[in-house]
């Protein structure tokens, strides 16, 4: 035992839990979301109000609930997992039955002092059902086709039930995210590429349905995948939205226009500025420094969940931080992607830096099981 070890256990042990709290990553998650205050308040022209605050708000409630979550032991969270996925999909019922329309999607519920989106629930709960199960499970049934079944089911409801409101975006992360565990798990690569395979037929039916009378997905949709593959045939229509979010990132140079001084954004140019498009506001503002630079901090958030995933010897507490670490990987990933005309506008926030409460806290909650892993791991 080192000398340092000796140290943090003459501690008591209820202090000793918050010295193995991964710091790092909590002051990670801080500058993030500090990023983002700084950008809802840009976007607002220099206001504190509509955005800022009440972000701020939810971030100190978000904090607050990961500590709390990080310190009950890791173990507790593997029984309530069964209980979380189910009551993520009664809210999902929920949604379909009384859920609040915004935006021409049915997605909310309203309890008074927030709306809540029970599929930003869904894709952390997803993961925690998943981790848990693979953690039961035997290793040598992990491919068997009877055991691969019952995830495949456990992902399936709640994307059939998302799509429904419809909300394309989080139904591909939550098969990404599901998907991804499975592979951590130790899946046979076959699976994978049937499902790629799959995925290639789904893609074509999807354009071959389209104008017909068993069209799969709705009109928008249709426009936004339109938009994505040629923008210019409908600048001031269904292009707009990417026109604009072009023309902001690439006026923002190398060192950006300079905080409070994005055309774009100020002018009122740029859509959905404090939300999906938020991250173009931060380019054109302070360039490719600026957008980078976050970047690097999303990328050492992946990287403190993989170092303390690895070092921990339970199954369940090291799939859950794999996990969560990809789920939240996707959501940047797919942000940035969309905003710069790689991928096709789906919805998808980036996290921790648009506004939105659901997102936030579930963010930080996920986090929090993340920290109840690495404070209650085997030493």
């Amino acid at each position: 035992m080192t000398y340092l070890e000796y140290k943090v256990k003459s501690v008591p042990r209820g202090l000793r839990k918050v010295l193995y709290l991964n710091w790092p990553l909590i002051l990670l998650l801080a500058a993030i979301s500090g990023i983002g205050f700084v950008m809802l308040y840009s976007v607002a022209g220099g206001s504190p109000t509509p955005w800022m605050e009440p972000q701020m708000k939810r971030f100190g409630l978000g904090m607050a609930m990961m500590l709390v979550i990080a310190m009950v032991p890791i173990w507790f969270w593997r029984n309530m997992a069964v209980m979380g996925y189910l009551l993520a999909l009664a809210l999902l019922v929920w949604v379909e039955v009384a859920g609040t329309v915004g935006m021409g999607a049915q997605r909310w519920i309203d309890l008074g002092f927030m709306r809540l989106q029970p599929s930003e629930l869904m894709k952390i709960t997803l993961v925690m059902m998943l981790a848990a199960y693979y953690d039961w499970l035997d290793l040598k049934k992990t491919s068997h086709p009877v055991w691969v079944f019952v995830p495949l089911v456990l992902i399936l409801i709640p994307v059939a039930l998302v799509l429904k409101q419809p909300d394309l975006g989080t139904s591909i992360l939550l098969v990404a995210g599901g998907g991804f565990v499975m592979f951590l798990a130790g899946v046979h690569w076959a699976y994978f590429a049937a499902v790629i395979g799959a995925g290639g037929s789904l893609v074509w039916a999807v354009m071959a349905s389209k104008g017909t009378d068993w069209q799969l997905l709705k009109d928008y949709q249709y426009r936004r995948i339109d938009t994505f593959l040629d923008p210019s045939t409908d600048p001031l229509g269904a292009g707009y939205h990417i026109t604009q979010s072009k023309i902001a990132l690439g006026s923002g140079g190398v060192t950006g226009r300079g905080f409070m001084q994005g055309t774009q954004s100020r002018l009122n140019f740029l859509p959905e500025k404090h939300t999906d498009f938020i991250f173009t506001t931060l380019a054109e503002e302070f360039g490719f420094v600026g957008a980078t630079s976050l970047l690097a901090l999303y990328m050492l958030v992946i990287l403190f969940c993989i170092v303390t995933a690895i070092t921990n010897r339970d199954r369940f507490g090291s799939l859950l931080t794999l996990g969560i670490a990809g789920t939240f990987f996707l959501f940047f990933a797919v942000n940035m992607s969309m905003v710069m005309g790689l991928a096709p506008v789906v919805g998808v926030p980036l996290p921790l830096v648009s506004y939105g409460g659901s997102a936030m806290l579930v963010l930080l909650v996920a986090f929090g099981l993340v920290q109840s892993a690495h404070v209650h791991k085997p030493r």
